[in-house]
């Protein structure tokens, strides 16, 4: 049985994708649930996951993501796209979904409540905007992972005018703001340089500092 590890060690930032291949909807399916189960600071999700396959979409954004091939080539294009502040709103959204879910009120979660919404009022927008983007980052974490173990290939992207995604895929009316992207495909058979080179990670022991 392969393991997850394996997995980690086949995948690598995909360079040429077959744009002639399809991720299969059960593979694509597993790996959105596993963004959507990732863990969020105060279990807000403070970021949404848009999934582009509009051919004219993605060549428009192709060409403010400096013509990366990737864009258009992949199967499914995901972009993460945080929230641009966290609102009262949004905070008692969440608390509120909390509760309706689990059926009951707890003083110590309402009391959490209140003190979260006095720490975002301080922080501010744009504070409030670069921790949202942060927690967006470990959904992309999961995807990659998900991703690896589905074996789907995967690209984790910053090279892309954030602005001009936004005015794209209309974001801005959202109150969200694009952060990261994750074209989902699969490997050409040729024609990629990064495909056959070995993986270079620092090792072990320069990597992990055990604090016994």
């Amino acid at each position: 049985m392969t393991t997850l590890n394996e997995r980690l060690e086949w995948r690598y930032a995909t360079k040429k994708f077959d744009a002639t291949k399809t991720v299969e909807t059960e593979k694509l399916e597993r790996i959105l649930e596993a963004i959507r189960l990732a863990p969020t600071s105060s279990g807000l999700q403070p970021f949404e996951l848009f999934v582009v396959t509009n051919p004219d979409i993605r060549a428009k954004i192709r060409t403010v993501s400096w013509d990366q091939a990737q864009v258009t080539d992949c199967s499914h294009l995901l972009v993460f796209a945080a929230w641009d502040d966290i609102t009262p709103e949004r905070v008692n959204m969440m608390f509120d979904l909390t509760n309706d879910i689990r059926g009951f009120k707890n003083e110590g979660w309402e009391n959490y409540r209140q003190m979260l919404l006095g720490i975002v009022a301080d922080r501010g927008t744009e504070a409030n905007y670069q921790a949202a983007a942060r927690q967006a980052y470990i959904g992309l974490g999961a995807a990659l992972i998900a991703a690896a173990f589905e074996e789907v290939d995967a690209t984790p992207m910053e090279g892309f005018d954030p602005v001009a995604v936004d005015d794209i895929l209309g974001l801005k009316e959202k109150n969200l703001r694009s952060v990261v992207m994750l074209p989902l495909g699969y490997r050409a058979n040729e024609g990629d340089w990064l495909v056959n080179l070995k993986k270079v990670r620092r090792s072990r022991e320069n990597f992990v500092t055990e604090i016994k």
